[in-house]
């Protein structure tokens, strides 16, 4: 009798939920929790179900279309990447030869305070 095998295809693709992609599901559902949270105060504290209403689904709907937007936008790992790269210095100045020089010898006599 011959062995039956499964194949796993896609087990190494990105997790997809509706179009969101990756970190995207997380942040929408923390997203949706914090709105939930936030209608439950309010009920509680005495406010009225009609102001309430709107206010949580004009937030829920803003909360949907930035995700959804973000997640089409960047992909999955592209808004890491764009944070990354705003994060990096335009230019570089160096006003001393001395931090090029110093590199060919030994390192450990190198003070970075005296580099600049």
């Amino acid at each position: 009798m011959a062995s039956i095998y499964h194949i796993n295809k896609g087990v190494s693709k990105p997790i997809e939920f509706r179009g969101l992609k990756g970190q995207y599901i997380a942040w929408l559902a923390i997203g949706l929790v914090f709105l939930l949270i936030a209608f439950a105060v309010l009920y509680l504290l005495g406010s009225e179900l009609v102001l309430i209403l709107p206010v949580i689904l004009c937030l829920g709907s803003l909360l949907f279309f930035m995700v959804f937007r973000l997640s089409h936008r960047f992909g999955e790992h592209g808004l890491m990447k764009f944070i990354a790269k705003r994060g990096l210095p335009k230019t570089m100045i160096f006003r001393s030869r001395r931090l090029f020089t110093g590199l060919k010898g030994s390192t450990t006599n190198l003070d970075p305070r005296k580099l600049w």
